[in-house]
C-alpha cells in the first residue's frame, strides 16, 4: 500500500469537530510514512503545497486544520480547487464523532474547548461552522466508537487507492439502537429480515458463522433483495464518481448490529469485491 501510494504527490487536509480524533489522525498518518504539520495557516497551505511538488519527502503529507482558524476556514475549498487544478491529489478528510461523545471527551479530558464556550453551545456552533467544508470532504470518518488502531486501519484502508478514477467503498454493518454512523454515505435498514437474537441457538452467533448465513439465506425474497441491492449501488457508483467521490461508505443496520447487517455487509462485500471495486468490511458494533 504505501509503496503504490509513493509514485505520486498525496496531500491530505485533516480536519473536523474539536475532540474527535484530529491530532490522533496525524499520528496514524505519520505511522503511514507521511510528513505531518498541525495546526498549518490557511493562508500557508498553497505554499506549502507548491513546495511538496518540488520535494520528495514532502510528497506525502496531512496537514491539520481545526476550528481556530476562525473566517479563514471559509478560503479552504476554494485553495483545494486551485491545488488541484496545479496537479496535486489533494483530499480532504474530516474527522466527525457524535455531539454526546465529544462532551464526555471534552469532560473527561477537562480540555478547553476552542471556541472558549460551554461545550454543548461549542459544539453546536462548531457544526453549523464546519458545515460546508464536510461536504466538500473526500471521505468522512465517524470516531465515535473507534479505537485508535481502529482509526489507524480506517485510514491505511482509505490510503489504499491506486489512482484517482478509482472509487474506495467501505461496507459497514452496524445497529440501530447505537446510532446510525455519521460517515455513512447509503444507509440501508434490513431489519425486514427475521432476526435470528430470536432463534436460541442463533442468539449468541454473529452475521459472520455459517449457523446465521445458513437461517437467513433460507428466507424467501433474501437472494433477490442481495441481487437487486447490489447491482442498483454497482450503478449508482459511477455516478458518484463522476461528481468527484473517491470514497463512498455503505451501511447496513439492523437492531444490535450483529446478526442480519452484518450478514448483508458481508455479502454485499464480496459481491461488490467480485465486481472489481475496491473495498473495505468493517462490522461496527458486532461484539457488543
Amino acid at each position: 500500500m504505501e509503496s503504490d501510494a509513493k509514485h505520486k504527490n498525496q496531500i491530505f487536509i485533516v480536519t473536523g469537530m474539536s475532540g474527535a480524533g484530529k491530532s490522533q489522525a496525524l499520528k496514524c498518518f505519520e505511522d503511514l510514512g507521511f510528513y505531518c504539520v498541525d495546526n498549518l495557516p490557511v493562508a500557508l497551505i498553497k505554499d506549502f503545497t507548491e513546495e511538496a511538488y518540488k520535494k520528495d519527502y514532502l510528497k506525502m503529507s496531512a496537514l491539520g486544520i481545526d476550528i481556530r482558524e476562525g473566517r479563514y476556514l471559509r478560503h479552504i475549498s476554494t485553495l483545494i480547487e486551485i491545488i488541484r487544478n496545479s496537479g496535486i491529489n489533494c483530499r480532504i478528510l474530516f474527522l466527525d464523532a457524535s455531539d454526546e461523545v465529544l462532551t464526555q471527551r471534552f469532560s473527561e479530558t477537562r480540555h478547553r474547548h476552542p471556541l472558549g464556550k460551554n461545550i454543548s453551545e461549542a459544539i453546536r456552533e462548531e457544526r453549523e461552522r464546519l458545515s460546508p467544508i464536510k461536504t466538500k470532504a473526500d471521505k468522512v470518518i465517524d470516531t465515535s466508537k473507534l479505537t485508535l488502531g481502529e482509526l489507524k486501519e480506517r485510514i491505511a484502508s482509505m490510503l489504499s487507492l491506486h489512482n484517482k478514477e478509482e472509487m474506495k467503498l467501505t461496507v459497514i454493518s452496524f445497529g440501530y439502537k447505537y446510532g446510525i454512523p455519521l460517515d455513512a454515505d447509503i444507509v440501508m435498514d434490513v431489519r425486514f429480515l427475521p432476526n435470528p437474537y430470536y432463534v436460541p441457538e442463533l442468539k449468541n452467533k454473529t452475521g459472520l458463522d455459517r449457523e446465521i448465513r445458513d437461517y437467513l439465506i433460507s428466507k424467501p425474497g433474501l437472494k433477490e433483495f442481495l441481487k437487486s441491492y447490489s447491482k442498483q449501488l454497482q450503478a449508482l457508483i459511477p455516478l458518484y464518481i463522476k461528481e468527484g467521490k473517491s470514497y463512498l461508505t455503505i451501511a447496513t443496520g439492523c437492531t444490535g448490529g450483529k446478526h442480519r447487517s452484518v450478514f448483508i455487509a458481508a455479502a454485499l462485500a464480496k459481491i461488490l469485491s467480485a465486481a472489481g471495486f475496491s473495498v473495505a468490511e468493517y462490522h461496527r458494533d458486532i461484539k457488543k
